[in-house]
């Protein structure tokens, strides 16, 4: 193995790197000056990010198991970005007295988990999958808890840790299921020996529904609400956002790599686990009052959505789902930023706290409207175009039923996702939340999350005209 191969693991040898960095910076830290370790982390992380958009080699490394090409490396740079939105939207929170002994391990925590994601998506067989999987799992849970000594955010901890056991117990059941019957762990290998055998359709339902978990999908998210609460409101983002995007990255592609051969039988799956989590994620969103478990069901709603994307089966579908991605992190991140700003600021998380919040606040108010009707697929912003490329995609393959339930939970979504706006900006308050100005980590976050938001969805107005003049011509 070269020095050339080893490059092949950018992402991750970097992250490894920034990890002992900020270890070694931390322990020379004293008192006070620990804080500084915030734009230190911060400073070295956006290199990385930006290092990761240079040039990069394909190929595959031991022995088929690590794989990159050009999808991978754009699927972890997105991620990459979204990391780096959620590092500014902390600084406030990080700096609170009560954070001053524990920053290094926020940071190496979220390193550790994007380490194991990026495992995840260059996965070329069930073994590196699983190594990845249970690197970004295990340190979520002590993310949760990070404010041990609230009570919520302890119980969410517990809460995520058993049910991510429970669910990587059944996906590697599931896993052990299909090396059984195959007799390997490759991707390309079991794909090739695969055939649609009812103990193999019972290995892939395993596996399937161990991923769902980690999505929130129907019926496998029930500990979402919960753990969303309990957890630190940054956390609460990066669950939502990187976290989900990841799984979604990582099922598209081990559906379409490992099992095309019973692509009947899962699009079935995905439709009805679609439906379901479209539905039921819209109508327990519009009970919410907590704004945290109100962006949960949302979050749930939106991992439906994403299976429209991913039931195409095409190059389509691909193409659409990592689009959808990508808007959802500016999205759900512009939304969250708000919330954690506020929260940060007063402590206060229900939605009768935001009423009249555009009397005191009227750029939050704005930012958080603009995310909203983005997360409802209004147009002209981002949401809107990544909801009709799926839409586009599901129907490419004849799944009119599904977008037909899809664009009626869209217009359900529409009244409750309005909910906060007319508490910010109609319902009257005789003491809404004061007054006050983030930090500048802070506003710089919500700004990349706002112009992301809108720039995504000009240039797709911009795509859209010119590819329908390019066909006119034709």
């Amino acid at each position: 193995m070269t020095f050339q191969d080893i490059l092949l693991m950018r992402h991750e040898l970097l992250l490894s790197v920034l990890m002992l960095l900020i270890l070694i910076i931390d322990l020379m830290l004293k008192g006070e000056s620990r804080k500084s370790l915030i734009p230190v982390s911060l400073t070295l992380f956006l290199g990385v990010v930006i290092i990761g958009f240079l040039p990069a080699s394909e190929g595959s490394i031991f022995g088929g198991m690590y794989k990159t090409n050009g999808t991978t490396l754009l699927m972890k740079n997105i991620l990459n970005i979204a990391t780096l939105i959620v590092f500014l939207q902390s600084a406030a929170w990080l700096k609170k007295e009560e954070n001053n002994q524990k920053l290094a391990e926020f940071f190496i925590l979220i390193l550790s988990t994007l380490i194991g994601m990026n495992l995840m998506i260059s996965s070329g067989d069930f073994l590196m999958f699983y190594i990845g999987l249970e690197t970004a799992t295990i340190p979520l849970a002590a993310l949760a808890a990070y404010t041990h000594h609230q009570t919520k955010s302890a119980e969410a901890g517990i809460k995520l840790i058993l049910s991510s056991a429970l669910s990587s117990g059944i996906l590697l059941y599931g896993i052990s299921m299909i090396y059984g019957t195959t007799g390997s762990v490759y991707f390309t290998e079991v794909a090739a020996k695969w055939s649609n055998e009812p103990l193999n359709i019972m290995a892939f339902i395993f596996f399937f529904s161990g991923m769902a978990f980690k999505i929130s999908l129907v019926p496998f998210h029930l500990w979402t609400a919960d753990v969303y609460e309990g957890a630190p409101v940054n956390v609460t983002s990066y669950l939502s956002v990187v976290s989900k995007g990841s799984a979604a990255f990582v099922l598209m592609t081990v559906l379409y790599t490992v099992f095309p051969a019973m692509v009947e039988h899962w699009q079935t799956v995905l439709y009805v686990i679609a439906v379901l989590t479209m539905t039921i994620g819209n109508l327990f969103a519009l009970r919410q009052k907590n704004m945290k478990r109100f962006l949960a069901f949302s979050s749930i709603a939106q991992a439906g959505f994403i299976l429209l994307g991913i039931i195409g089966a095409s190059q389509l579908g691909m193409t659409t789902t990592i689009f959808f991605v990508l808007t959802y992190v500016f999205t759900n991140l512009a939304a969250f930023g708000v919330v954690s700003a506020i929260s940060n600021e007063t402590g206060k998380e229900n939605m009768d706290d935001y009423n009249g919040l555009y009397q005191t606040n009227p750029k939050l108010s704005l930012l958080l409207m603009l995310a909203l009707f983005s997360l409802a697929g209004i147009p002209p912003v981002a949401g809107f175009f990544g909801k009709f490329f799926l839409f586009a995609s599901a129907a490419s393959q004849s799944f009119y039923w599904l977008v037909f339930i899809a664009v009626v939970n869209a217009t359900i979504s529409l009244y409750y996702y309005l909910l906060p706006v007319k508490a910010i900006f109609i319902n009257k308050n005789e003491n809404p939340i004061p007054s006050f100005k983030s930090d500048v980590y802070t506003r710089t976050g919500l700004i990349i999350a706002a112009l992301g938001t809108l720039l995504i969805g000009l240039l797709s107005i911009s795509y859209e005209y010119i590819a329908s003049l390019s066909y006119g011509l034709q």
